[in-house]
């Protein structure tokens, strides 16, 4: 008896699942010792052109205020992207309860221009306690930053702002105000920030991209696991409009000699009993501290690579983001930076599933 021949059915490249390939980014604060701003600032810039060098998607600065870190993130982008030529320019965050909506749109969209549609424009609340600074009332910092944000994305997206009612200015009353120049693709690339569920839900049902903070609302006991819950809820919520985009942060530290090893380990312990006051530049404001239950500080992934590299592939939410962002100690230098973001991009980002980025630009 013949044995019936065996049939192997023909497999469409195109029916194939493509690999995910996780986006790879840095935040930087961009910080520096009192007296010192303008080296910091030029260090910044190098530190984006060799992260660009080594394959990073993108590269995120954060705004802090009156204080020894960087306060104009859209201006120092403008300057980064004449350094540079694909590497993504992310804020993280800029504190849109402090920036007038039309004056947010016009400088992102310069910015944005200037870098050939490079900005990964990245807000939240920010901040709090400058209320009289900036010449407003005490108020409810999220709701006025909400008010804010739709502001912000009606002008941004080119759509109408006022009109001319002054009959003694220089255009006719009734002519209709617009912001220029607009980045047509701008409003697709607007993140912002969330610490929790309910704020993650609320950025999906707002259709923009989500950025998850390294700091959580209230005492949480798996991290991982609560950030997983945030990025379901903000996806189930989006409605798909625009492209919905997580990025999750964390502090990665690759031990690639026994003298990091100690230092990181020093930094973790630093930032286990200061919270947000830890790894301060010189000269630098000290945070009020704040109870340790109001707030869930993400883990330090430091030591051994391997090691690393097993405890982001066990954390339940870096497989559902798009984008891991490594936080960079603030106080470290640029040459600390640089060997960080060197160790990393070789000895644990291909292991969850990133590859350097092509000579393209970024999305």
């Amino acid at each position: 008896m013949t044995a019936p021949a065996t049939v192997t059915a023909a497999v469409d490249p195109a029916d194939t699942p493509t690999p995910r390939r996780l986006r790879l980014g840095f935040n930087a604060r961009i910080a520096f010792p009192t007296g010192q701003a303008g080296a910091a600032l030029r260090d910044g810039i190098e530190l984006f052109r060799v992260a660009e060098q080594l394959g990073y998607d993108a590269g995120w600065v954060y705004q802090r205020h009156f204080d020894n870190y960087l306060a104009s993130p859209l201006v120092f982008h403008a300057a980064v992207a004449q350094h540079t030529e694909r590497i993504g320019l992310g804020t993280a965050i800029i504190g849109v309860r402090y920036e007038d909506p039309v004056l947010l749109a016009e400088a992102a969209g310069t910015a944005d221009l200037l870098s050939a549609g490079r900005l990964q424009l990245g807000l939240g609340t920010g901040q709090g306690g400058f209320d009289a600074v900036f010449g407003q009332e005490p108020n409810d910092g999220r709701a006025q930053s909400q008010d804010r944000l739709a502001a912000f994305l009606r002008a941004v997206r080119g759509e109408r702002v006022g009109e001319i009612i002054d009959p003694d200015g220089l255009l006719p009353a009734g002519t209709e105000l617009f912001v220029r120049p607009t980045s047509p693709t701008l409003p697709e690339r607007v993140w912002y920030g969330g610490g929790s569920v309910a704020s993650a839900e609320r950025v999906g049902r707002q259709g923009l991209r989500l950025l998850l903070s390294t700091i959580l609302s209230g005492q949480i006991d798996d991290y991982g696991a609560e950030l997983a819950r945030a990025i379901e809820a903000y996806r189930g919520a989006h409605p798909g409009t625009s492209p919905s985009r997580v990025a999750v942060a964390r502090s990665v530290l690759p031990a690639t000699s026994p003298q990091l090893a100690r230092v990181y380990a020093a930094y973790d312990a630093e930032r286990r009993t200061q919270g947000p006051a830890a790894s301060r530049p010189a000269g630098a404001l000290t945070p009020v501290a704040a109870p340790i239950s109001r707030f869930t500080m993400s883990p330090v992934h430091h030591g051994d690579p391997a090691a690393v590299v097993d405890e982001l592939l066990a954390d339940p939410s870096v497989p559902l983001a798009d984008e891991l962002i490594a936080f960079l100690p603030p106080a470290f230098g640029l040459r600390e930076n640089l060997r960080l973001l060197e160790d990393l991009a070789e000895t644990v980002a291909p292991h969850l599933g990133w590859t350097p980025a092509p000579h393209a630009t970024a999305g």
